[in-house]
């Protein structure tokens, strides 16, 4: 091989490095089977499966930060429903910070719905697309209903979506 060669080689693997660097959301899809092993919050997770440590985002859901009213609600919730068992994580992408970004489920049941059904969690709009239609439907229902009731986080009429908490910080 010549150096020309070589060198237009390596140009090329190092774009390739560059584009996987900066978009980091590409790249995976599948079924992850483990045990919940620890709750950061109200959205987010770590499942231990094949002697490894995944940390998992819930899909379609935005939870109140932990400074943020009910912020510990929502992850006590979370934790009630998931810790220490054995989760199904449907998962299609992963985050700029390596999460897996996926929709967990146990005994059948949608545990990101569930976090909404309670008025623990926002449905996340801004990512709606990214979920499927009969979800991204459920989801915005369940969040007007727990709304119209006036559950968890809807009983505080002040209640500010994590999204627009995050920026104000």
């Amino acid at each position: 091989m010549s150096i020309e060669a070589f060198v237009i080689k390596q140009k090329k693997i190092t774009t390739l490095f560059i584009f996987l660097l900066t978009f980091p959301a590409i790249c995976i899809a599948g079924v992850l089977t483990g045990r919940v092993v620890s709750i950061a919050d109200g959205d987010t997770i770590t499942v231990l499966a094949d002697n490894t440590q995944h940390k998992i985002r819930l899909s379609g859901i935005d939870a109140p930060e932990k400074s943020q009213a009910f912020g510990n609600q929502s992850k006590q919730s979370l934790s009630d429903m998931v810790f220490n068992k054995i989760v199904n994580i449907d998962f299609n992408k992963t985050d700029r910070y390596r999460r897996i970004v996926g929709k967990v489920t146990l005994d059948n049941k949608d545990i990101n719905l569930e976090q909404i059904k309670r008025g623990l969690a926002w449905h996340y709009k801004k990512y709606e697309k990214e979920q499927d239609v009969e979800d991204r439907s459920l989801y915005a229902q369940e969040e007007y209903l727990a709304s119209k009731d006036k559950r968890g986080l809807w009983s505080d009429p002040k209640s500010m979506p994590p999204w627009e908490y995050r920026k104000m910080r």
